[in-house]
């Protein structure tokens, strides 16, 4: 029976980690962003202004 490549699997969560580290990192910046620059990011509600017809 083959043993275990503990090297391996532990590579595979430290990039797992990184990567959801990235992302939180970059949903952070969005928001951050947005919150600079709100006039980007237009409300749903403000889209809808035109009467139906």
């Amino acid at each position: 029976m083959a043993k275990p490549n503990y090297s391996f699997e532990k590579r595979q969560r430290e990039l797992a980690k990184k990567k959801k580290q990235d992302e939180k990192e970059a949903k952070k910046r969005a928001e951050r962003e947005a919150a600079k620059n709100p006039a980007a990011q237009p409300d749903a509600d403000v889209a809808d202004d035109t009467p139906a017809a």
